[in-house]
């Protein structure tokens, strides 16, 4: 990991950003999206500043992470929906974490009390990292939905901060 670092994620890295989730989601196990969204459809739909890269010592963008509200109802203004994608061939190098432990540090900073997932049950590298990053399996959606034709589950993950009480 010494030769990754987290830093905030800025415009110069919409290309690498897009073309890691589109990655992600062509190896077919990291949403039921199939196409990654523009920039702007990226921004909007993210919080500015919960978004995350892990570059290498060549500044090469290898993965992000980035976090949605779950609703405008202000009961829920503590709790975010996040995504995570790791450039496959940067796999294993331990940004997942990296990235991970960035965003708990930020949304706790911010008075975010939960972070939630769906994270497909074939995903286990994705599982493995975010059970070690504090997050608990809360349960199964079970054939939520089509994915390329064929029914899918979807494990939901959380992780409630106890820092925020």
């Amino acid at each position: 990991m010494a030769d990754l670092a987290v830093r905030p994620m800025t415009v110069a890295d919409a290309d690498r950003v897009l073309a890691i989730y589109q990655a992600g989601l062509d190896g077919g196990h990291a949403s039921f999206e199939t196409t990654a969204p523009t920039w702007a459809a990226f921004e909007t739909g993210r919080l500015p500043a919960h978004r995350f890269v892990a570059a290498d010592l060549a500044d090469e963008v290898v993965g992000w992470v980035a976090v949605t509200p779950t609703s405008t109802r202000a009961v829920y203004a503590g709790v975010v929906e996040h995504s995570i994608y790791i450039d496959p061939a940067a796999q294993g190098r331990g940004a997942g974490r990296l990235l991970l432990d960035a965003l708990i540090t930020s949304t706790e900073a911010a008075g975010i009390w939960t972070i939630q997932s769906g994270v497909f049950p074939e995903n286990t590298a994705s599982l493995a990292v975010h059970r070690r990053a504090g997050f608990r399996i809360v349960g199964t959606r079970e054939r939520v939905g089509r994915h390329h034709g064929r029914w899918r589950d979807v494990i939901l993950l959380e992780r409630r901060s106890p820092a925020i009480t």
